[in-house]
């Protein structure tokens, strides 16, 4: 595979199909999920098995993306409620300034592309994210949402999944 950055820190599961121009670190990824190219998945983000992470989606640290995910092209995950360049000292951030903020996506949920998920949500497995939404809240099971900030619409039908 050429172009790849993937830091030996980062478990990869069985059969994980990796497109060119990924950079994964400190993560893990389960069997059979497939990244597409100019993915980033930070350290301690997880992603389950049978999932397919679009190009251009942006997996931070403290992102746990449960089975049978789908997440489309442009997702960016957020770690952060109060993002800041620089510390009270006016040095810039290290690690020991923040505190990373969990964000959930259980599983079978599908997340529609050009979405922003912030931090400390749960999005409730077979639940659908509309594209170009951003989730400022959870998302029940088997709920549509969409919209900035998303809204519920509906469940979703057999239709729909």
């Amino acid at each position: 595979m050429k172009y790849l950055s993937i830091a030996e820190d980062v478990r990869l599961g069985e059969n994980v199909k990796l497109a060119n121009f990924v950079n994964l670190y400190g993560c893990s990824i389960g069997d059979n999920t497939k990244i597409g190219t100019f993915v980033e998945v930070q350290k301690n983000a997880t992603i389950g098995r049978n999932c397919k992470i679009q190009s251009h989606t942006f997996i931070c640290e403290g992102v746990a993306i449960e089975d049978d995910v789908f997440i489309g092209h442009s997702v960016t995950f957020i770690n952060d409620k109060y993002p800041k360049a620089t510390s009270a000292s006016g040095a810039l951030q290290t690690e020991a300034d923040w505190k990373v903020v969990p964000t959930v996506v259980k599983k079978g949920a599908s997340i529609g592309s050009g979405s922003t998920i912030l931090c400390n949500v749960t999005i409730g497995e077979k639940a659908i994210v509309g594209a170009g939404s951003v989730v400022t809240r959870d998302v029940p099971s088997g709920a549509i949402v969409a919209g900035n900030p998303a809204k519920f619409m509906r469940m979703a039908s057999d239709d729909d999944k």
